[in-house]
């Protein structure tokens, strides 16, 4: 077996994808993912047990965010992007580690807290911490659905976070629900009672980001669309942070460059905020894994400001015109450091 992601609806047979991702996931990129889901484990039950003390460092939960968010399903493919996410995240949980033992602060004796690989092991030490480490079906079920439900919770929580919302909380939940799955007498019923938990979380998370899109661009409106094409330059906007797409409707303005949103942005045309710019002029394509297809015909950039992404096919003509951001990334596109990453 290559790998194994059954994170999705996708998976191959309704299983799991053993040999590569339906999504076009590879199986290297899987076993880093794994890694670095094993990594923000220890992490956050470091930080956990500083929160306890009122030591908690926001700085590790917003980096445990990004990594979450970046192993969601079609969302980043870049090895060298993941690895770089492992180092951040080992490197943090030492930091975190030496202002537990600083302030006398005990920490559990687990793996996970132990777990410092070097770099040129990441890869064969997935086979040591991936989903199916764990025997027991029904535990290794109800610990990978309180990962995925973190993982989404994560998504809300970074484009709030983009918008200048947090909600310590919401770190304190996922944290929480990261060092319980690490637990090796947690059972089904405490299980069950956390999915439950992060639950909540979610809903907490996707309030915060209702607040803060409606905040800073006001409520959605009923919006007629434009589904044509100018004869401008053209840049294609795909991906859901809002963030990201204001910046560059500023950053464009005046320079006789027009801007359209395909698939998951959509959305931004029923903000108030966004009919102010006259070069924000439609919607370019249909659903987001029409793509391929679509992108093809699309003569400008594109920019992928989050998940959804498929990875281009060897001759697409399309491929050297792709960027990213934040937690997004694929491999030969151009990677645009966002706000964690040094942007201003």
């Amino acid at each position: 077996m290559e790998m194994f992601c059954f994170q999705c609806q996708e998976a191959a047979g309704g299983k799991g994808c053993t040999i590569q991702g339906v999504c076009g996931k590879l199986p290297r990129t899987a076993k880093l993912m794994d890694v670095l889901l094993y990594a923000v484990r220890g992490e956050a039950i470091v930080n956990r047990a500083l929160r306890d003390k009122g030591a908690a460092e926001e700085k590790a939960s917003r980096q445990i965010i990004d990594a979450l968010f970046s192993t969601i399903t079609n969302a980043n493919f870049d090895d060298e992007a993941l690895k770089m996410r492992i180092d951040k995240a080992l490197s943090m949980k030492n930091e975190l580690i030496g202002t537990a033992k600083k302030r006398s602060i005990g920490l559990p004796s687990l793996p996970e807290v132990a777990f410092h690989p070097a770099p040129d092991r990441y890869e064969s030490a997935a086979e040591r911490v991936g989903v199916l480490s764990m025997e027991n079906e029904d535990i290794r079920s109800l610990k990978q659905m309180v990962i995925y439900g973190v993982k989404g919770a994560a998504a809300y929580t970074e484009h709030a976070l983009n918008l200048g919302f947090a909600d310590p909380d919401i770190f304190a939940m996922i944290e929480n629900a990261l060092a319980e799955v690490c637990r090796p007498d947690i059972d089904a019923d405490a299980l069950t009672a956390l999915v439950l938990n992060v639950g909540e979380c979610g809903v907490k998370a996707m309030a915060l980001l209702d607040k803060a899109n409606t905040t800073t661009y006001g409520n959605p409106e009923i919006t007629k669309v434009n589904i044509g094409v100018g004869k401008n330059p053209g840049i294609l906007v795909s991906g859901h942070d809002l963030k990201d797409f204001e910046e560059l409707l500023e950053q464009t303005a005046g320079t006789g460059v027009d801007v359209y949103t395909h698939s998951e942005m959509l959305p931004a045309h029923y903000y108030p905020a966004f009919k102010k710019y006259p070069h924000f002029v439609g919607n370019y394509g249909n659903a987001w894994w029409r793509q391929r297809e679509e992108f093809a015909t699309f003569n400008g950039p594109i920019l992928f400001t989050t998940n959804c992404i498929v990875p281009p096919l060897k001759n697409a003509t399309y491929a050297g015109r792709i960027y990213t951001t934040g937690s997004s990334g694929l491999p030969g596109a151009t990677h645009i450091p966002d706000r964690q990453e040094g942007k201003p």
